[in-house]
């Protein structure tokens, strides 16, 4: 026997609903790596200076890397591009990875490695030659077929220093403030293009307007390429940086000496207000380094 047509719909107006649900809110994307380690660890001759370092750095983000002085900062960082290679007794166990690719597999040409991830040193180190060929040096004996005059310019700006030497680009890049010299050497290092920019203490032999300069720098530069810069004051990390990793000594299994292991790696923010290591903790607050 058939429903009658009111008792159906009756019959569904009384079946359960189900509300609509809001769309679910995707998880924000991790930031793509662009250089990582694996279990790194690097010996000077017999001497064990890094151990077991796994790290992973964000593209397009500044990067500090803080720690007592010894517990292989500049070490690290100079495993990013293969500076270690030139230091005789210098060798390394574990994976270096740039855009995924294993940095020391066969056929890797570390001086084209070094045109991807440039360098900035401690100490401004400006060849004695024109401001102009400052600039232009890299570019020109890597057979760069563009415009010279344009490719000064748009690095000298892109380093906050066009509009202090526009009018004396023949003169001697030694001439220049120990400030201008940093800046200089940091418009060298963007004429060849780089994918990443690593700063070995860059700051540290300037006076504090130069550093603030290099610093704004620093934050207008990582909106086109990856920034790790090594430092001892933690006041510029926490300024400039998007995450740190610090660095601590620890004994040397065997060894007979302390050796550098990664203490903690996390947004700044997170590490200098509420560090998950104790060791983090008694650097950032004084009581060791």
């Amino acid at each position: 026997m058939g429903v009658s047509e009111p008792r159906a719909e009756q019959a569904k107006a009384s079946l359960p609903t189900v509300a609509p649900t809001a769309p679910a809110i995707a998880a924000p994307a991790p930031d793509p790596i662009v250089l990582s380690t694996r279990g790194l660890s690097v010996w000077y001759g017999s001497a064990l200076a890094l151990r077991d370092i796994t790290i992973d750095i964000p593209r397009n983000q500044i990067t500090a890397l803080i720690g007592p002085s010894g517990c292989g900062k500049s070490t690290l960082i100079r495993c990013f591009n293969r500076m270690n290679d030139l230091i005789n007794g210098a060798r390394m166990e574990g994976e270096v990875r740039f855009d995924g690719e294993l940095i020391s597999a066969p056929g890797i040409d570390p001086v084209g490695l070094r045109r991807r991830i440039g360098m900035v040193f401690q100490k401004p180190n400006p060849f004695p030659k024109s401001i102009y060929n400052n600039v232009a040096w890299g570019a020109r004996i890597n057979g760069y077929r563009g415009d010279l005059d344009d490719l000064v310019e748009r690095s000298l700006r892109r380093a906050a220093l066009w509009d202090e030497v526009k009018t004396k680009l023949n003169r001697s890049g030694l001439e220049l403030s120990g400030g201008q010299q940093q800046r200089l050497c940091i418009a060298r290092t963007l004429a060849v293009e780089p994918e990443v920019i690593l700063m070995d203490e860059p700051c540290s032999a300037l006076d504090p307007i130069s550093t603030a300069r290099v610093e704004d720098l620093m934050d207008d530069l990582k909106n086109d390429y990856t920034i790790v810069i090594v430092t001892h004051n933690m006041q510029q990390a926490r300024r400039v940086s998007d995450r740190t990793a610090c660095l601590m000594l620890d004994e040397a299994p065997g060894e007979g000496h302390r050796t550098g292991i990664l203490a903690e790696f996390s947004p700044t923010d997170l590490l200098f207000t509420n560090p998950k290591d104790p060791r983090t903790e008694a650097y950032i607050t004084g009581r060791i380094g």
